[in-house]
């Protein structure tokens, strides 16, 4: 069972200062690198099982591929000024669709790797003011700044980097958990 928080249910507090946007930036940088050695050296096996009837890591990194799009799109909605950003589809059909698990893992993680650049080169060319410019988020109903914006894709980066890790090491997550909650050892006196 998956010790990674459903994403649904996170909550989300945006209280930090605009001027950390470099800081996210470089987050969201690192993601291909980290997603590439997350993967890097599993089986076909590994890489396309499904636990519970859930995505496996392969369509995890596909879902972030997937999720470009929509995070260049809000993007461009701080731009233009628009009233609330670029809905999402919640029920995440292109990626239920798209059959992540028949194309070639390397095939994903390069489009990935292009497609984040995209995303940081059209960031890096926003004048800084932009960073703190609000609009409502669809399903948070809550106002987001870019800098927020960036934030809540970081986080989702790492949602996914967490569960893809359960996936590939199920064998790490289950004696991890079990050690950090097992009741403590009792003292026993030694016998002297």
């Amino acid at each position: 069972m998956s010790q990674v928080p459903v994403w649904f249910e996170r909550k989300f507090a945006f209280s930090f200062p605009v001027e950390v946007w470099p800081n996210v930036c470089a987050r969201l940088r690192g993601t291909p690198a980290r997603l590439e050695e997350a993967l890097r050296g599993c089986s076909q096996e590994i890489l396309i099982r499904k636990v519970e009837g859930k995505w496996s890591a392969q369509e995890q990194a596909g879902h972030l591929l997937d999720l470009e799009a929509l995070w260049l799109a809000r993007v461009e909605d701080y731009v233009a000024g628009s009233e609330q950003l670029s809905v999402a589809d919640l029920r995440n059909r292109k990626t239920d669709e798209a059959n992540h698990n028949a194309r070639p893992l390397d095939e994903i993680l390069a489009e990935f790797r292009t497609a984040r650049g995209r995303l940081l080169k059209a960031v890096g060319e926003l004048n800084a003011s932009l960073f703190g410019r609000a609009i409502p988020h669809p399903r948070l109903k809550t106002p987001m700044r870019l800098v927020d914006h960036l934030h809540f894709v970081a986080e989702h980066d790492d949602h996914h980097l967490a569960r893809i890790w359960e996936l590939v090491h199920p064998d790490k997550v289950s004696d991890s958990f079990n050690r950090e909650h097992q009741p403590p050892h009792p003292y026993k006196p030694s016998a002297a």
